[in-house]
């Protein structure tokens, strides 16, 4: 079975990269609980390590980059998750992966659906 072909700009979210972001969006899901949520904000580090995440992945939470993030692996529906603990909506997401205001993102998805 030959890859697809890739879509520049794009991180496919394939088998590859689900295997590498398991314990990132393993992490993520657990936001569904408001106690994790807690312990996430107490101290990111040590909850990070309790999930086992690798150095890119910890960067890319440092740093609050949805795309970072991506490529480390995660799924943009266990993101969201993440981007609510610090107050983003998925419109946050698509401004931040398509490198626009969010603003812009919406007038963009309005004028999408004329």
């Amino acid at each position: 079975m030959s890859r697809p072909r890739p879509i520049p700009g794009t991180t496919l979210f394939d088998g590859e990269q689900a295997i590498k972001g398991y314990a990132l969006n393993k992490m993520c899901y657990s936001f569904n609980s408001a106690a994790n949520r807690e312990q996430f904000k107490q101290d990111e580090d040590a909850y990070c390590g309790r999930f086992g995440l690798n150095a890119q992945q910890r960067e890319a939470i440092r740093r609050r980059n949805v795309l970072d993030l991506i490529a480390a692996g995660g799924n943009v529906y266990y993101l969201a998750k993440f981007a609510g603990i610090l107050g983003l909506d998925v419109q946050d997401l698509g401004a931040q992966q398509t490198g626009m205001t969010k603003d812009a993102f919406k007038a963009k998805l309005v004028a999408a659906g004329r």
